[in-house]
């Protein structure tokens, strides 16, 4: 399968995705400067972590005007997968491809740390090689990772089981205490209604190797590359 990487002015995590999925799962991988035409080929797109554009006005809100995010969201529309991490996240929302906005963390302070995150679906192309509730650990590092989504939306996503990942203890207990943002209802990652395009803050391609403390981003990316129909790497 064909994964595309979306890089920003101020992109800083766009190397970190390439190398896990052109080097660490071994798929064709293509970095795409914001400004580049559209392959034809594309099977998932990914938009990563950083600070796109410096995060003026709004974190994500200057990169949805980027001239790739046009294709982005037809790609979409097709029901391509798209991939938002961090400030893909942010951009994904900014953009109306998902609900809900990212607000400053409650404690006003960047947090930098390890999280640990609640799979709430398997049956989805971004969560199948998840077992159910199963906990992921994986790294934080935002700003504006903190939720908030009005009470009819929540009401949506609640309904229509929009919510994927839940910041958790390492037990799997969702807890104000396991909340690094104060995001509404320990949200940590969503989907669109039909599936296909999913915002997450915690990095899992900062999760890939042994020597990275775990490889739990795996089951993420190997989710994705069993959904499209390729090779799973174990």
């Amino acid at each position: 399968m064909h994964f595309a990487v979306v890089a920003f002015p101020g992109s800083n995590c766009d190397r970190d995705c390439f190398y896990a999925f052109s080097e660490v799962l071994q798929q064709k991988t293509t970095l795409l400067w914001h400004r580049d035409p559209w392959p034809a080929d594309i099977d998932c797109v990914i938009l990563p972590g950083g600070f796109s554009y410096g995060d003026y006005l709004r974190a994500g809100a200057i990169a949805r005007f980027s001239p790739i995010m046009k294709s982005v969201v037809e790609f979409a529309a097709r029901g391509g997968l798209v991939l938002g991490i961090c400030n893909g996240f942010q951009v994904l929302c900014e953009s109306g491809l998902l609900p809900g906005a990212l607000h400053k963390n409650k404690s006003l302070r960047f947090k930098c740390e390890k999280a640990y995150v609640r799979v709430e679906r398997t049956d989805t192309p971004f969560t199948n090689q998840c077992a159910p509730q199963q906990v992921l650990e994986l790294p934080i590092a935002h700003g504006e990772g903190n939720y908030y989504i009005d009470k009819e939306g929540l009401k949506r996503l609640l309904d229509r089981g929009q919510i994927l990942f839940r910041y958790c203890t390492p037990k799997g207990e969702v807890s104000e205490a396991a909340n690094p943002n104060g995001s509404l209802l320990n949200i940590a990652g969503i989907c669109n209604e039909r599936g296909n395009v999913v915002g997450m803050m915690p990095h899992p391609e900062r999760n890939v190797e042994a020597f990275m403390g775990n490889q739990d981003g795996l089951y993420i990316f190997r989710s994705i590359i069993q959904a499209v129909g390729g090779q799973v790497r174990r």
